[in-house]
């Protein structure tokens, strides 16, 4: 049937980079996270935002997934930071498919 496409690897990671960002709540962690110096714990966020923990840890768990941000637990706590290497990829990714 017609044409069939194969879709690339960047095609994949940018739409997997959008997907954890169409949330404005993702948005905000992720605007957070990438100005500290440092990590903060899940605690710190869900007093930033008008939603529960459980809401938090649904937004926390799908930038995690996408790679975006990084949890180190230190029980009974995780520490939540931007994930640097795939941070840059997905800015490069992003920038580059805005300019087309």
């Amino acid at each position: 049937m017609g044409n069939e496409i194969e879709y690339t690897e960047k095609q994949f990671q940018i739409a997997a980079f959008a997907k954890a960002m169409s949330h404005p709540a993702r948005v905000f962690i992720l605007e957070k996270l990438s100005k500290m110096n440092s990590c903060c714990y899940s605690g710190d966020l869900v007093n930033d935002l008008p939603i529960g923990r459980s809401g938090l840890s649904l937004h926390l768990k799908e930038l995690k997934n996408a790679g975006l941000i990084q949890g180190h637990i230190q029980a009974p706590y995780i520490k939540y930071c931007i994930n640097k290497e795939n941070w840059e990829k997905a800015k490069v990714l992003l920038s580059e498919l805005f300019s087309e």
